[in-house]
């Protein structure tokens, strides 16, 4: 069937078609995607793109085209979600470029629950490897999905531990649905979409690039209240990570290690700038008590806590209540501080009450 949501993943398929492309494709038929199965390459022009990838859209974004994929995605057993879905998370859609397109294989519903990232060395210590599977266990525990990113090291222990409570796991990967990797984790793959939920941008097909990991960082922070660190060199990939949390506001967390490790270099080096040094889940959950069922019972994957709203969050919810208000009205008329008055809006994003919209503004649902 054509409509908006599979002409936008259509043009997601598209190779050589990229996040900009599709913005500004977006921008021009003011999201109705249906318009470009039917647009001509001056009208694309029109909208910012080269003659080229004009032609090159026009030629290929066929109703038949479409179908095809879709085809293909249905044999391979692999859904997707879009940036148009009422569904898609509602912390990935505040980052600076959410994916338009998510490909996932597992239960979807594992990203409704609240997350926190595990990242670090590909190679870690004992010590490294114990701490990850007992902070992802026990967050899992209490009802936290734990996201990483299914790399070798501290992201498989972080998968294996989070596997074994109600919170389950999300694994971001850095390659197309259809390929497993690194190869040894194929088990885990296996076992994540069984229990939990492996997530990807990347079409079927992609072949592997360095390039695409460092870019799936942002998704791994993005779905997640903050990020831990445990066991990164001070050049380590997972600070990229870190600093894409800080980046969308999100709160960085560091297990510290012994100072003569070079492994611990990069963790010590955060709790420095000023990252929450963590030794226990305790220090992750306290931030978030209100949100995160904190010592609370096990879930089952898909339920929700019943948490009613505290005095802050009512406070802001009478403020939005007629028409859409933005952050900077809300500071004002609020009497929060800052970061106080965003950690409030982002419980009330993950509680549902209220929607992100363009141009930092919220309102209620």
């Amino acid at each position: 069937m054509l409509n908006d949501r599979n002409v936008l993943f259509g043009l997601h398929e598209l190779e050589g078609v990229g996040w900009k492309t599709i913005d500004r494709l977006a921008s021009g038929v003011s999201g109705a995607y249906t318009e470009l199965v039917r647009a001509e390459p001056g009208d694309l022009v029109a909208f910012g793109l080269k003659p080229n990838v004009a032609h090159g859209i026009c030629a290929r974004l066929t109703e038949a085209y479409i179908e095809q994929r879709l085809e293909a995605y249905e044999r391979h057993g692999t859904s997707f979600l879009t940036a148009l879905d009422s569904d898609y998370p509602a912390l990935l859609r505040e980052i600076a470029q959410p994916p338009w397109i998510l490909y996932y294989r597992g239960d979807l519903k594992t990203l409704e629950l609240p997350a926190i990232a595990m990242v670090g060395t590909r190679s870690p210590t004992v010590y490294g490897r114990k701490i990850s599977f007992e902070l992802a266990r026990d967050l899992s525990a209490n009802g936290v999905c734990v996201a990483s990113g299914l790399a070798r090291g501290i992201d498989s222990c972080a998968h294996r531990g989070a596997l074994t409570g109600a919170g389950s796991t999300a694994a971001v990967l850095g390659c197309g649905p259809d390929t497993v990797y690194p190869v040894e984790n194929a088990s885990l793959y296996a076992e994540i979409e069984e229990k939990g939920v492996l997530v990807t941008e990347y079409p079927l097909g992609t072949q592997l690039k360095p390039g695409l990991f460092p870019q799936r960082n942002r998704i791994i922070s993005g779905l997640s209240l903050g990020t831990v660190v445990v066991e990164a060199a001070s050049r380590s990939g997972s600070l990229i990570t870190a600093d894409q949390a800080l980046e969308q506001s999100r709160d960085v967390f560091a297990v510290p290690g012994p100072v003569t490790s070079p492994k611990s270099s990069g963790t010590l080096e955060l709790i420095r700038q000023g990252a929450k040094m963590v030794a226990s889940v305790e220090h992750i959950l306290e931030e978030y008590r209100g949100l995160v069922p904190f010592g609370g019972s096990r879930r089952e994957i898909g339920t929700r806590p019943d948490i009613s709203a505290s005095e802050e969050e009512r406070k802001l919810l009478g403020l939005m209540a007629a028409v859409p208000v933005t952050f900077d009205e809300l500071l004002m008329l609020s009497g929060m501080e800052f970061g106080h008055l965003h950690s409030v809006l982002l419980n009330l994003i993950l509680k549902k009450k209220i929607a992100p919209l363009a141009g930092s503004s919220y309102m209620t649902l």
